[in-house]
């Protein structure tokens, strides 16, 4: 008799962890990993044992939501401890690497005075020697740069620190992830598997297509204690029968924060995939994977920043992408790590890097990358794009956060774009300070006064009609707000009606529509259907 074949639930969590700390970006590419390691997570850890009582009280405030405390109750001490002992056994390489780019740092300040730099070779630190270039900027500031490629071959980039939490949730709420790690629990499933790893993409396809338990129990290698809870991941129960759009218009879907899907009955096209993944009863109606087509034939990422770039999204839907579309960097900084080189480590075989004003076309689409300034607190970046995506003759623009610093540059791009149908503006205008994401990457320390004053800000309305102005979409679209429930624990946000992001974006609305135009800010969900030629829009 052969074995039965089951289904995944629907509600079972894909969560990727380095050394137990929810995996965003920084903590995949080797040197953003390090200094984090360092900078945020041993510090945390440190004050957490010192005081456990203050953290309690602080994320017990509504206020301090976001900041670096960890929303763990005091009794797991002793297990908080014991993170800690594990994560200096570990990583005690990847933290004396860090120390070494702090080091650097000092001697670069220290004697790099504008005469030649090949001298000061011989006092790089030795973990870093042969994987840094020292040079200037044209105003005779030093700094260096790592050939990231080769970090990534070398004993700092520690897989080892790599693992996945699987669990059955109902609801959306989380700690914040950049405080809190996930300490051992027993209705969480750990398995200490590099992200790479094929069974990943195995266990996703069973939300799908059922598969014996025995051979996904396999393929993970689940012990004999682990079996119970494993099973209970699984039903016999079919999910509803995915139904692929055929018709002939474009569609589109909202899927929450920046997260769009494009669609037509040959294309599918996925933007900032952060999809609320997990199927379950909810107050607020909203699209899910199961919403998702079989294959997507392209996902675009606007920028390198947690809400962007989702791991726990983008690693159940490897198996599902035809083309991933990253921003090309190349820069080696130590703050803008490598997108293409960090998705190809974590088991993408298919990503393809765009430049600025460069298109990728077929069939009846092209996507083009354009330039995205702003939200990255005057750090020099790369690794962002907006995108311009053009089905038959309907453009639809996406700006993700961009902050507009510079009309002139966005009335060039539209000179060669034209105007568009639809355009998509983030507009968390207030954002976090500099030191919220990037501090575990700074050496010298900066002022109260300057960290606020380089936010993580997106465009308010002055900003934002700016950019319609120069467009004239027919329609206008606020997103990437943070706002939806299943955000919270990536961006910390909570709004209120007095806000500021949700005061400016009420403006840029009612000022969209004095115009003329249809213009609403997203939230939750939202189908539109468009015709290809007319550019007549239907709501759904």
């Amino acid at each position: 008799m052969s074995e039965k074949k089951f289904y995944l639930k629907p509600n079972v969590v894909f969560e990727p962890l380095v050394d137990r700390w929810y995996a965003w970006s920084h903590l995949i590419s080797p040197a953003t990993t390090a200094m984090n390691v360092l900078g945020r997570h041993l510090s945390i850890i440190d004050s957490f044992i010192m005081a456990p009582s203050i953290h309690v009280e602080a994320v017990a405030n509504p206020k301090m939501k976001g900041g670096p405390f960890m929303d763990i109750p005091a009794e797991k001490l002793e297990a908080v401890k014991q993170l800690k002992a594990e994560t200096l056994s570990r990583q005690e390489e990847v933290i004396q690497f860090a120390k070494a780019v702090k080091e650097l740092d000092k001697l670069l300040a220290a004697e790099a005075t504008g005469f030649g730099l090949e001298a000061l070779y011989e006092k790089v630190p030795s973990l870093l020697k042969g994987l840094v270039e020292l040079y200037y900027d044209r105003n005779n500031n030093a700094d260096f740069r790592f050939f990231e490629s080769l970090l990534y071959k070398s004993k700092f980039y520690n897989k080892s620190a790599q693992s996945m939490a699987f669990w059955i949730t109902d609801n959306d709420h989380r700690p914040f992830c950049l405080s809190t790690p996930r300490l051992d629990d027993a209705h969480v499933l750990h398995l200490p598997i590099p992200f790479e790893h094929p069974g990943i993409d195995a266990l996703a396809k069973m939300k799908r297509t059922p598969q014996t338990i025995s051979y996904i129990r396999d393929i993970l290698k689940i012990a004999p204690e682990q079996e119970a809870l494993f099973n209970s991941f699984f039903t016999e129960t079919p999910p509803p029968a995915y139904k692929k759009y055929t018709g002939d218009k474009i569609r589109m879907r909202y899927f929450g924060h920046a997260c769009i899907l494009v669609e037509t009955k040959d294309v599918s096209i996925l933007v900032d995939p952060l999809v609320s993944y997990y199927g379950y009863d909810s107050d607020l109606e909203h699209f899910s994977d199961a919403d998702l087509p079989d294959v997507i034939d392209y996902v675009l990422i606007t920028h390198n920043h947690q809400d962007h770039v989702l791991f726990e999204t983008l690693l159940p839907l490897r198996h599902k992408i035809k083309n991933l579309i990253v921003p090309r960097t190349c820069s080696g900084k130590l703050e803008d790590p490598d997108l293409k080189l960090m998705f190809n480590n974590v088991g993408f075989n298919n990503v393809v890097a765009i430049d600025e004003m460069e298109t990728i076309e077929f069939a009846d689409t092209a996507i083009t990358g354009l330039p995205f300034t702003g939200e990255h607190s005057d750090l020099c970046i790369l690794t962002k794009a907006c995108y311009l995506v053009q089905i038959s003759d309907f453009k639809l623009l996406f700006l993700a956060d961009s902050r507009i610093v510079e009309s002139a540059l966005y009335k060039h791009i539209h000179r060669q774009t034209g105007d568009v149908d639809v355009m998509f503006l983030g507009m968390e205008c207030d954002g976090a300070p500099l030191t919220w994401l990037y501090g575990p990457l700074l050496t010298k320390k900066i002022t109260r006064e300057q960290d606020g004053s380089r936010r993580l800000a997106g465009s308010d309305c002055s900003k934002g009609m700016a950019l319609v102005d120069i467009f004239k979409p027919k329609e206008a679209y606020v997103y990437a707000m943070g706002m939806e429930p299943w955000l919270e624990f990536i961006s910390s946000i909570q709004y209120t009606d007095e806000s500021n992001p949700i005061i400016q974006s009420n403006r840029l609305v009612k000022l969209c529509q004095e115009k003329g135009m249809i213009a609403e800010r997203l939230y939750g969900e939202k189908e539109l259907l468009y015709e290809r030629k007319e550019n007549l829009v239907a709501a759904q």
